[in-house]
């Protein structure tokens, strides 16, 4: 499954490439890529454990950027 969401308050590039490095590193992520410029994160996971995926994605996340928001 292949979703988008939008991101806000990601304040600078080096934290978008720490979070999409971590990211893809997610057991059960085939690809992701955090953009920005758009404040874009693009994520490709297991169908049958996105939820449980995007969960991890969050934590990762606000490790890395604690004021960035993932709107889902």
């Amino acid at each position: 499954m292949k979703k988008r969401y939008k991101l806000s308050d990601l304040d600078c590039a080096n934290c978008a490439a720490k979070m999409e490095d971590a990211i893809n590193k997610l057991d059960g992520v085939t690809a992701a890529t955090v953009s920005f410029l758009q404040q874009k994160l693009t994520i490709e996971a297991e169908d049958t454990r996105f939820d449980e995926i995007m969960d991890q994605v969050v934590k990762v996340c606000k490790r890395i950027e604690p004021d960035c928001v993932i709107e889902r």
